[in-house]
């Protein structure tokens, strides 16, 4: 049974893996390091793999077309989804995070939609919207703020666009240039920015972390802004596409997971509810996709 299982799908379900521990570890991270530094340092720790591994590899350099639309995936994947998520983690739990990020897939999909002009069934849509619906009613219920939606949650289904956008272009990019190569650009070209926020943070006072948040940081930057897109991007090239990116909608559930094992946070009954009404419609959205 395991010799029929596509070598895509384990690629990806290792990607999903690596990912699924991105929001806690960036909980625990958040308590001794800024959210700046969070956001741009591991980025700036990642483009220096990066560039060691383009380097040795010798590949060539991407046109200038290509630039244009890197700078795109980095602003969603490089820059804006670990910038959003650092702050918005600050002041709320990694489950209630996880539980909205839970919408990413169906928000990828219909990015991808919109950018390669497809023509999918009402029935995509109406998932995709009944999913969003979902997200905002938890954000709403398990929050307090203006219209129910305090600002943590802004920036998560911020955070949420950005990924959304920098995977779809990044997930056609990789076409042209290579899965590893387009995250590993991406970073590069980035890299400019991140170093200066870095900058910024450190003139502003060096981090006081403990072993466990520096453990996390660096997780974060080989892991979770590096490797884990060797993995992910490795399982969509080998394909089955459409199977293997179904595999994300088990992160989710795994940083639930996480969230309750590594930092003690209680599940209840609205957040498993929640989780749960969020996968089932982000499921089908990409099913009819």
């Amino acid at each position: 049974m395991l010799s029929r299982t596509p070598a895509g799908l384990w690629w990806g379900l290792l990607g999903v893996l690596a990912f699924s521990f991105t929001v806690p570890f960036t909980r625990i991270a958040v308590g001794g390091f800024s959210p700046l530094l969070i956001g741009a340092g591991r980025a700036v720790v990642a483009a220096a793999l990066a560039a060691a591994a383009l380097a040795l590899t010798r590949q060539r350099r991407p046109t200038g077309t290509q630039w244009a639309r890197l700078a795109v995936v980095a602003g969603g994947v490089v820059a804006g989804f670990p910038l959003f998520t650092s702050y918005a983690l600050t002041a709320t739990p990694a489950s209630h995070g996880a539980v909205v990020i839970a919408i990413l897939p169906a928000a990828t999909a219909v990015a991808s939609v919109l950018r390669t002009r497809e023509r999918p069934p009402v029935a995509f849509w109406a998932a995709a919207g009944l999913g969003a619906v979902a997200a905002i009613a938890f954000a709403s219920f398990n929050s307090e703020g203006f219209g129910g939606l305090g600002w943590p949650d802004l920036l998560l289904f911020a955070a949420v666009l950005a990924a959304a956008i920098g995977y779809a272009e990044g997930g056609l990019l990789s076409r042209e240039l290579g899965p590893w190569q387009t995250i590993s650009w991406a970073l590069v070209l980035a890299s400019p920015v991140m170093v200066l926020a870095s900058a910024s943070s450190l003139a502003a006072g060096l981090p006081r972390a403990t072993a466990t948040e520096w453990a996390a940081f660096g997780y974060l930057a080989v892991v979770s802004m590096f490797l884990g897109f060797f993995a992910w991007y490795r399982g969509l090239a080998l394909g089955p596409m459409a199977q293997v990116s179904q595999t994300q909608l088990a992160q989710p559930v795994l940083t639930l997971a996480w969230a309750a094992l590594l930092l003690g946070e209680p599940l209840g009954w609205t957040t498993v509810a929640g989780g749960l009404a969020v996968i089932a419609c982000t499921g089908l959205a990409v099913r009819r996709r």
